[in-house]
């Protein structure tokens, strides 16, 4: 990102520099930010326990009342950053949608570079559900193009929630509204790994669920939760550099969406299987690729001008991310 592309940013008289012109955020900017995105996230996580029910979470009606609730708190989700904004006093010549990553610009590149890139980091556990699959690649095709497949996948709650809402709500709230806050006092490098922090912890509620219903052991349960708070930190982590480099949230979503479909890699199926030397193949050659494509994939160039780059300055170490 060039210094024509980057949009100024008036902070108040207190926010100036250290002597040798290194940025030091708003006094008390910091404690602000992760009290609004602990506020945020526990708003987040609250409502879907407005409704009190003895249906466990999967069944339809719970579903479809956490819909209606969790929709409520992320459509009121971009008030937080607003209020952040006029608290804190930190102004900048982009529109709050634009931060959040709702914007136009460079969306075609947005749609589809970070879904090829999830999709490469994927590439064992695709080419395993193509051997496994009992459908060929025409027919494969043919269910894709149906359109009362996609009527039969919107009649589904399930579906919906894990393809659809949960991915744009929590992508919303967790990365779209929650790293804007963050960059002006951490940098994007420290916010790229702290923003993923909420959002695992906002995955410990099912423990309360699985307790709840007895579904396992309490060691089970914990031991489970640990596992998820890991997996969902990692994962958070990179959805959130995609949104950085990216300046877009239409990239996260997707990529959620598609690896909440994928779910985690089968490692234990893949290594029993009887074709396992080319899948194990495949697994370690979508790793590779990966992180050869993860900046050139991922340069923003092709995303336009990046606005929440602008939030932080070089002396956080964000620098690289933004060019």
């Amino acid at each position: 990102m060039s210094e024509d592309d980057e949009v100024d940013l008036n902070y108040p008289d207190s926010v100036n520099a250290h002597s040798n012109g290194a940025y030091i955020p708003p006094s008390g900017v910091c404690w602000i930010s992760v009290l609004s995105c602990l506020l945020l996230a526990c708003s987040y996580v609250g409502s879907l326990y407005v409704w009190r029910s003895d249906l466990p979470r999967d069944h339809p009606a719970v579903i479809k009342r956490r819909f209606t609730s969790v929709l409520i708190v992320s459509t009121l989700s971009p008030l937080f950053v607003w209020a952040w904004k006029e608290f804190t006093g930190i102004r900048s010549s982009q529109s709050l949608l634009a931060l959040m990553g709702i914007r136009v610009e460079g969306l075609l590149a947005a749609a589809t570079l970070p879904l090829l890139l999830t999709m490469v980091l994927f590439l064992g556990p695709l080419i395993q559900l193509g051997m496994d699959c009992s459908w060929d690649f025409i027919d494969g095709l043919k269910v894709g193009f149906d359109p009362r497949f996609w009527l039969l996948c919107l009649s589904d709650m399930r579906w919906l929630r894990n393809q659809v809402v949960a991915p744009l709500t929590e992508e919303l709230v967790f990365r779209a509204c929650m790293l804007p806050m963050l960059a002006p006092c951490a940098g994007l490098s420290r916010a790229i790994f702290t923003c993923p922090l909420f959002f695992g912890v906002a995955h410990f509620h099912h423990v309360i669920e699985l307790l709840r219903f007895k579904q396992g052991t309490v060691g089970g349960i914990i031991l489970s939760a640990v596992f998820q708070f890991s997996y969902t930190a990692v994962f958070g982590t990179y959805t959130a550099f995609i949104f950085v480099r990216t300046g877009h949230l239409m990239g996260p979503v997707l990529c959620h969406s598609f690896c909440n479909y994928m779910g985690f890699p089968a490692l234990s199926a893949a290594l029993e299987h009887p074709q396992r030397a080319p899948i194990m193949t495949c697994y370690l050659l979508g790793v590779l690729l990966f992180l050869l494509l993860l900046f050139p994939m991922t340069e923003p160039v092709f995303y336009g001008s990046v606005p929440l780059c602008s939030l932080a300055r070089t002396a956080h170490g964000g620098a690289s991310l933004c060019s």
